[in-house]
């Protein structure tokens, strides 16, 4: 089927602002790529260092949206999402299907988070770093899911993940992955020792694509995945959410109540300048609150106080 293809221009400082904008108002896809890749004097982007992002100073960011999207309604939201950006540069064209998710699996290569987690396209040799019994490895298909390693806030929440592992913190626990994307994070913690996992997300095809990327981590038989309203209620000694900071705080009573007494949080998705907002609001129910940043993007975790 065909799509809606929104295209602008950006700088890099405005990138994650308009990049987090467009994922709110429900694009499938959001590429960017360099304003001036015609110029003599481009500069070229080759494989980046586990956890780097670089990016060009100016850049076409480009996002997909269903085919019978109204692009004046689209926009009218993404105004109101954030209206101290410029939306009146975006323009809007019909595109015809192809296997987009093939084509992006072409550029993506195995990384590295911590010490044993690596993320592997499904279709790639392992590294010889990787190939020893120690290391957890994810093959991920991630389709037009968020979330393949590569983003700074996927990121921060592996790095987490495989540090709990390495203090035998995940060990036959059970894991809340809320907002899980193509189910990275859940499969992750099974990999690194979690017993069960369970992945929650208000997007139908995140489920799909998270219960495909489990079956073929061979741990589906593990991990349980559901829309917000059919989700159990139940509580976790490990959470971790990894979507925006406007929903965090949204979501604030429902994420304490998954959280056991004692049990440790992680969330991400949350600008640099947002975390002290997130803090403030779990403050109350959790100690050892902390912020860690990666780029643009700051991690926050604690411990549920247990009375």
């Amino acid at each position: 089927m065909p799509f809606l293809e929104l295209s602008l221009p950006c700088t890099e400082a405005q990138q994650p602002r308009y990049e987090r904008a467009l994922e709110d108002v429900g694009a499938l896809a959001v590429t960017l790529a360099d304003a001036h890749a015609d110029a003599p004097d481009e500069q070229a982007i080759f494989e980046p260092g586990v956890g780097e992002q670089p990016l060009w100073g100016e850049l076409v960011l480009t996002a997909l949206f269903p085919d019978d999207t109204d692009g004046l309604i689209l926009l009218a939201a993404l105004e109101a999402f954030d209206d101290e950006l410029d939306w009146t540069q975006a323009r809007f064209r019909r595109v015809e299907d192809q296997d987009w998710e093939r084509a992006w699996m072409d550029q993506y290569v195995p990384l590295r988070f911590g010490e044993r987690t690596w993320i592997v396209p499904w279709n790639s040799d392992l590294p010889a770093e990787a190939q020893t019994t120690t290391a957890a490895i994810v093959r991920l298909d991630p389709g037009l899911a968020f979330g393949s390693g590569t983003h700074p806030t996927t990121a921060l929440c592996l790095q987490w993940l495989d540090a709990l592992a390495g203090d035998n913190a995940l060990q036959h626990q059970r894991v809340l992955d809320f907002g899980c994307g193509s189910g990275i994070l859940a499969i992750a913690a099974l990999k690194l020792g979690a017993a069960h996992a369970v992945g929650v997300d208000n997007d139908p095809q995140a489920l799909i694509a998270t219960h495909d990327n489990a079956e073929r981590n061979e741990v589906a038989g593990r991990l349980d995945v559901y829309l917000p309203n059919d989700e159990p209620v139940a509580t976790y000694p490990i959470v971790v959410a990894n979507i925006l900071a406007s929903a965090l705080i949204a979501l604030a009573d429902t994420l304490i109540a998954r959280v056991a007494p004692g049990g440790q949080l992680a969330m991400s998705g949350i600008l640099a300048g947002q975390e002290d907002e997130v803090i403030a609001r779990y403050a109350g129910e959790f100690e050892n609150l902390r912020a860690d940043r990666l780029e643009d993007w700051m991690r926050v975790t604690g411990t549920r106080r247990r009375g």
